[in-house]
């Protein structure tokens, strides 16, 4: 966010200051003292040089809370609420969200007042360009899944989401051991940690990113070719935020979904909310053995005025002809192509 203000606003007046915990202050000290007009700020190193007296928060004019439906979720909530209760009464308040969950929205309605709500898109709707398949797979035999999908190479830039920080260092050791280049980046890691992963993301250098989902949040990556989901979300929002990491900016991209028996629920609650069944993929050599669950009828998810332009005839995932991806054809999860319906 910080460099996003610098670059829009490098011909204005207006200065921006950033800080955020794992560093050193002293820095942030001297940026502080030069009067910025934003400040943007993690809770808990803002809170800290609050309490050193080197921030009041009693001139604020707008308050801005993003990802706000992780802000105030049991996380983050207590250390959110001691902000607001340092602003003055008198002020704008917007909170942005890709995700807004109903329990959620309530929490939001007690710090907003008479709160007008914008949303883009519908909260279920999937962007077109990118394919989905889902691999049917026991935990024992995930991490090889990934291992054999990451052969294919059209998996230029890949980023994996596990539930756990113990589980995303998990398995960068096993691809790592497997001669792939991966990085994770968590809460746990230290924040040099976490630069060095995600400049390294960027740069190419590597070639697979594993993150938790609150660590996901502030990257924002272009060309990110593949999104694999190693473990399903518990929140099926999570999962169209997850997947909307890949097909920016009119490219196209393909996201991937590893489902073992315990997520099947999950499964059927992300489908239900966007409205499809997600393409299985069966030609790979770690298929569960237990029977896939039976594919149900579901309500098509609304549709928008405003349809993404359609992507152009160069070669992608889906070989440039969008119409093509309806095809039944039999493909080998990551390869790019459209999968067999099962």
């Amino acid at each position: 966010m910080g460099e996003s203000f610098n670059t829009y606003g490098a011909q204005t007046r207006i200065h921006a200051t950033v800080i955020f915990g794992g560093v050193g202050q002293r820095a942030q000290e001297e940026a502080l003292k030069r009067g910025p007009e934003i400040l943007v700020a993690t809770p808990g190193r803002l809170l800290d040089l609050m309490q050193q007296g080197f921030i009041h928060l009693d001139k604020v004019e707008i308050f801005v809370l993003d990802e706000a439906d992780r802000m105030l979720d049991m996380g983050f909530i207590h250390d959110i609420k001691k902000v607001v209760a340092a602003l003055p009464t008198e002020r704008q308040s917007l909170f942005f969200s890709a995700t807004m969950p109903n329990d959620i929205t309530g929490l939001a309605a007690t710090i907003l007042k008479d709160p007008v709500r914008v949303a883009v898109d519908p909260p279920a709707s999937t962007v077109e360009r990118i394919q989905q398949g889902l691999c049917f797979v026991e935990k024992a035999e995930k991490v090889d899944l990934l291992i054999h999908v990451l052969a294919a190479p059209a998996m230029t830039r890949v980023l994996v989401f596990s539930r756990t920080k113990h589980g995303a260092d998990k398995i960068v050791r096993k691809l790592k051991a497997a001669g792939i280049n991966a990085q994770a980046i968590h809460g746990n890691k230290s924040q040099n940690n976490r630069t060095r992963a995600l400049d390294g993301f960027k740069d190419g250098s590597t070639r697979v990113l594993v993150a938790t989902d609150i660590a996901a949040r502030g990257i924002d990556v272009d060309e990110v070719s593949h999104v694999v989901n190693f473990d399903l979300p518990h929140e099926p929002e999570v999962y169209v935020h997850r997947i909307g990491r890949t097909a920016r900016a009119g490219e196209e991209g393909v996201a991937l979904a590893f489902c073992m028996m315990e997520e099947r629920e999950d499964l059927a609650a992300i489908e239900r909310l966007i409205g499809r069944h997600i393409d299985r993929l069966e030609d790979h050599p770690f298929r569960s053995p237990i029977p896939a669950p039976q594919m149900t009828v579901l309500k098509p998810p609304p549709r928008t005025s405003r349809r993404p332009s359609q992507p152009s005839g160069k070669a992608g995932p889906g070989g440039g002809d969008p119409r093509s991806r309806n095809r039944n054809r039999r493909r080998r999860p990551g390869g790019g192509g459209p999968p067999r319906q099962g």
